[in-house]
């Protein structure tokens, strides 16, 4: 995460995950990882999202042996607003980040497999 101690005003936060997938898919071909920003309160949160897909020209870091699962580098960025765009006051704020593998069929996207949350903290002045 950058920059640490994170203040709107001088740009936005970049939360780079790297997602290790498991050696066989079973029919996953997206994947989404979410962030959900709280303050102490939980009155000012804001949820962060991005879905790709697995297929195709795949965005997997292929393994470079059998031992070695693909991964895959996604960033979230938060502008330092809450659920209403507005900036969030000076303070410790909470994350979670979670990774979801999803398989989508003709009645949409069904979860397969999801990862244990990550939690952290990020200072806002």
């Amino acid at each position: 995460m950058s920059p640490v101690p994170f203040s709107p005003a001088s740009g936005s936060l970049q939360l780079s995950i790297e997602v290790e997938l498991p050696a066989e898919l079973d029919g996953a071909t997206v994947l989404e990882v979410s962030s959900l920003i709280s303050s102490p309160s939980k009155r000012s949160m804001r949820f962060l999202a991005d879905r790709q897909s697995l297929e195709g020209s795949s965005p997997l870091g292929q393994p470079q042996s059998t031992e070695r699962k693909p991964r895959v580098f996604v960033t979230l960025t938060w502008d330092g607003t809450d659920q209403a765009k507005r900036r969030v006051e000076n303070g410790r704020y909470k994350y979670e980040v979670r990774a979801k593998l999803l398989a989508v069929g003709e009645e949409g996207a069904r979860t397969q497999m999801v990862s244990w949350p990550k939690r952290g903290t990020v200072e806002v002045k």
